[in-house]
């Protein structure tokens, strides 16, 4: 390593060309390169190796060597710290963050205004300098450890004499971000998984009770909650199993899929949504068959499916009401599904009661297939929204403006940024940026400026993937071929 090696010229090593690098353990022998900068070695034609303070001109003749340029690659080196110590300076202390605060409202003020309309646009605002400050706090914890990384072998004779964030991480950058942002993230995973687990568990008890209640009656709602419980069980299983082989890390998979396979998790739900929309039309093809006869009994629910199906509006209400607070995707989901059971199973209950209390028939097959059909729409909204984003829909319009904002939070060290592009790649969102830089920019600076940018926005827990382009002139070619993918 730089300033570490010491040269031995016992007889064996050196008639068989090794150098003795002593680095932060063991020493290591290594085969000798023929032009060693760091041990000052220079390939003789006349002796094989010339003396560490020697060169040859090219006519075997040994002259001594400049001090200097033993440490050619020492000085190199300190030149690109000092470069990447002026990149993190303008990078972190370009941006006044303090002065974000002064536009946030408190909850005090926000109690005080009585237009629902400015309210909300001031909740709006809040919101937004959150996303702000989350993304200069990922680029303040995360840029430094990326640029450290950079280059960690300057004077290119393969051994590393330096090794940044990346390299001791892994490659990984979940270990660099803050940690509020870290427990945030830990916090909203586990409250995840034990609201998940929770449902799981209830499903399962709501079920065996829906069973053992549709058995001791011919009620058709009766049925349909039955089925959209059993259905809602399988759901939960689906998402469950395809998390699981999304966190797989079998060399195998990673070499089946480089980029990951994040979009199993909503390829499963798109399988689920049609499975739950044809068993539904089946439900309604009953309920259909049931009326057209224009003559029946009505069905008398017993005691226990009364009580299996308040069991299930109690139940799945308390866990809505226990979910709504926490704002993560996973568990919104869970909670729009447990308000969308709470509905449900409250209507399967009173279609049967009103219609055997008022000698009606008609009703609970007609309400059977009433919730059929709200049951099909929603599903098949949710199929048409995995979809969509399965086929690269736009990112919102909230995320664009927080992924701008971490393009201006690089403004010190960029010329401009040319074009913004993000979208869905499944539930994940892929992000494109094409940056400008002066077109007397050095390679370096333009690799590090842009592969910076690139890992911080893969930091943030929304990207999942980032690809960062440079460009000299603002206007010019996209960057891709516009007739690549024909629609």
């Amino acid at each position: 390593m730089v300033g570490k090696r010491e040269l031995f010229r016992a007889g064996d090593a050196k008639a068989k060309g090794y150098s003795r690098h002593q680095g932060r353990g063991a020493e290591d022998i290594r085969p000798q390169s023929s032009d060693d900068l760091e041990s000052g070695l220079h390939a003789n034609s006349a002796n094989g190796y010339a003396d560490g303070n020697e060169y040859d001109n090219g006519n075997g003749d040994a002259k001594p060597r400049p001090r200097i340029f033993s440490f050619k690659d020492v000085a190199n080196t300190a030149l690109e710290d000092k470069r990447r110590d002026d990149l993190k300076k303008a990078l972190l202390e370009g941006i006044n963050r303090d002065g974000l605060e002064n536009f946030r409202k408190s909850d005090e003020e926000l109690k005080g205004i009585k237009n629902k309309k400015v309210r909300q646009f001031y909740e709006d605002q809040n919101q937004r300098l959150n996303d702000w400050l989350e993304v200069d706090s990922i680029v303040m914890a995360v840029a430094d450890d990326v640029l450290d990384s950079f280059d960690p072998d300057p004077d290119h004779d393969g051994d590393m004499e330096r090794a940044g964030g990346l390299q001791l991480g892994g490659g990984g950058i979940h270990e660099f971000l803050p940690e509020e942002e870290k427990e945030k993230r830990r916090k909203a995973n586990k409250r995840a998984k034990l609201a998940i687990n929770i449902n799981v568990i209830a499903n399962v008890f709501l079920l065996v009770g829906k069973l053992i209640a549709a058995s001791s009656s011919g009620s058709l709602s009766l049925i349909a909650s039955l089925v959209d419980s059993a259905l809602d069980l399988l759901c939960t299983l689906i998402v469950w199993t395809t998390n699981r082989l999304v966190q797989w890390r079998l060399n195998t998979l990673q070499k089946k899929f480089p980029v990951g396979r994040r979009r199993l998790e909503p390829l499963g739900i798109l399988v689920f949504s049609i499975i739950m929309v044809i068993s539904f039309l089946q439900i309604l093809q009953e309920s259909v068959e049931k009326v057209i006869p224009l003559e029946g009994v009505a069905e008398q629910l017993p005691a226990i499916a009364i009580a299996a199906l308040v069991a299930t509006v109690v139940i799945k209400g308390i866990i809505w009401f226990g979910c709504a607070p926490i704002k993560t995707t996973q568990v919104q989901a869970l909670a729009q599904d447990c308000k969308t059971d709470v509905i449900f199973n409250t209507l399967s209950l009173l279609f049967p009661l009103i219609g055997y209390q008022a000698d009606v028939w008609w009703l609970d097959p007609v309400g059977a297939g009433l919730l059929s059909l709200f049951i099909i729409y929603d599903w098949s909204s949710t199929c048409v929204e995995n979809i969509t984003r399965l086929c690269g829909q736009a990112a919102p319009a909230a995320l664009e403006k927080k992924l701008l904002y971490l393009a201006y939070r690089f403004s010190p060290i960029v010329d401009g940024f040319k074009k913004l592009t993000a979208y869905h790649a499944g539930d994940g969102v892929w992000v494109e940026y094409d940056i400008l830089m002066n077109h007397d920019t050095r390679l370096h600076r333009s690799h590090d400026v842009a592969e910076t940018l690139q890992y911080c926005a893969e930091a943030l827990d929304e990207v999942d993937r980032a690809f960062v382009t440079t460009d000299y002139a603002a206007v010019g070619p996209s960057g891709h071929a516009e007739d690549a993918e024909r629609s």
